[in-house]
């Protein structure tokens, strides 16, 4: 499956395309294969939009025909997470039915995309409004993890499909959103690299919300190479910053903060060992390594624990925006939403009020180091059936989030990387967090890593044969 030209790095996607020596066609027929092939069974799509996507290839090869050039993002086939407004495609956020119609008009994030004319292959899977971590769905079903042929476990969520469209060869760049790690989480569970920006850096408009204060949209790809060369074609529109991704640092000089305590507990056999081995790695590749304890931690937590303000901000979105869709909300999610009425004005404002305070905190502490590097996810992809008990959905959930709510919380960018297998035979994620608006350096940094370790690509071999 990996001879399939969707596998190829993104930067020689494109000289490819510019050369005349790969289509945007190709590029698309290649995406509907796969579709065919294993798509259906992994279920990563929603909406499937391949006629369509075809249509837009040829367009786009038409235009490259005349010499012309709308973007470094041209042909190459995307997929966008069903929370994304998208200009032509329903929007479900996950839920039971299509949300208005205006939740068809592309905001600044899609419509700096479709500018570029890009193959949109469709809208994947989410956890209903983005309110979860495990990748679940009681109303669409969840997607498979490709990693495992026999038992159907969570893909991580809440961008459920993002990683699954990567993995299954249906597309070459997905477009997810991370609150408290929904990006981060399905890249670390299926094998593939995730950016998290810096909430503020890119617009929120025209995505479903979850948390007004925490969402930030994020990329899904093979490389962080691949990641570095789509934040490049999209950040100038969407930040206003020209600077790009620097050059890639030498190992020798970088210092890196790994922690001791919190990410590391209670991580499921083979996690901890392999992020270890991995940070070795690049101890022995002469990166300095030093402890470093991220100020806050416990209270960052303990809020995470009581809730956050997540709940609140979609209570009062869906309130205002659905109430007619309150009722039949998955009922993991209502669950979440419904605590929410208790909660009184004074206690949000105190969430927000600690918020702030974490950002000042952990801003100030990252200037020490050029990044924190720590294990993404502490749990191996649960089997379903395993969440199904009493009980065990919302300790499996909680778990799963743990380690990636830190830099949502504490307001800082984060990238993650496949760094090998656990002893279930899933992959593993390092997370790697950088400060508040280092977007590019972090992307940087990740390159360098990646140089010195292989990609998910070396790393993971392909997923089992369906």
């Amino acid at each position: 499956m990996q001879d399939s030209v969707i596998f190829l790095p993104l930067r020689e996607q494109r000289a490819r395309l510019r050369a005349g020596t790969l289509t945007a066609t190709e590029l698309a027929e290649a995406a509907i294969a796969a579709y065919h092939q294993r798509g259906q069974h992994d279920h990563a799509y929603l909406t499937w939009n391949g006629e369509q996507a075809l249509a837009m290839a040829k367009a786009a090869d038409a235009v490259l025909a005349q010499g012309g050039d709308a973007g470094a993002l041209m042909g190459m086939a995307v997929s966008i997470k069903d929370i994304y407004a998208v200009k032509g495609l329903p929007t479900y956020a996950g839920s039971a039915q299509q949300l208005p119609k205006r939740w068809e008009h592309s905001g600044p994030v899609v419509s700096a995309l479709l500018k570029q004319l890009p193959s949109v292959m469709g809208k994947t899977h989410t956890v209903e409004f983005a309110f979860g971590g495990l990748g679940t769905n009681a109303h669409w079903g969840a997607p498979r993890n490709p990693w495992d042929a026999m038992a159907h476990r969570t893909p991580g969520g809440s961008s459920s499909g993002a990683g699954v469209s990567l993995v299954g060869g249906t597309a070459s760049l997905a477009f997810g959103t991370d609150t408290a790690g929904s990006v981060r989480i399905p890249a670390a569970m299926t094998g593939v690299v995730g950016l998290k920006t810096t909430a503020g850096r890119w617009s929120t408009e025209q995505i479903v919300p979850l948390s007004s204060t925490l969402d930030t949209p994020g990329l899904l790809a093979r490389r962080v190479d691949d990641i570095a060369f789509a934040f490049d074609a999209l950040d100038p529109v969407l930040s206003g910053s020209d600077s790009g991704v620097p050059a890639t640092p030498c190992l020798a000089g970088l210092t890196f903060g790994v922690p001791e305590t919190f990410f590391w507990d209670d991580c499921s056999p083979g996690i901890a060992e392999t992020v270890r081995a991995a940070i070795k790695r690049l101890e022995a590749a002469g990166a300095r390594i030093v402890t470093l304890e991220l100020p806050g931690i416990d209270e960052a937590y303990e809020l995470f624990k009581l809730g956050g303000v997540a709940a609140a901000e979609l209570a009062a979105f869906l309130k205002s925006e659905l109430p007619e869709m309150i009722d039949s909300l998955d009922p993991n999610v209502a669950a979440r939403v419904a605590a929410a009425d208790t909660m009184p004005a004074w206690e949000y404002v105190r969430r927000r009020t600690i918020l702030d305070s974490l950002y000042q905190s952990a801003a100030a502490r990252m200037a020490d180091v050029d990044a924190v590097l720590t294990p993404t996810v502490a749990i191996t992809p649960p089997i379903l059936e395993s969440l199904q008990p009493e009980g065990a959905y919302p300790k499996a959930n909680m778990h799963a989030l743990r380690n990636t709510v830190i830099a949502n919380f504490m307001g800082l960018c984060a990238l993650t990387l496949p760094v090998g297998k656990d002893a279930e035979g899933m992959p593993v994620g390092l997370q790697v967090l950088a400060g508040p608006w280092q977007d590019a350096k972090l992307l940087a940094i990740g390159q360098a890593i990646e140089n010195e370790l292989g990609t998910g690509l070396d790393i993971l071999g392909q997923p089992p044969a369906v």
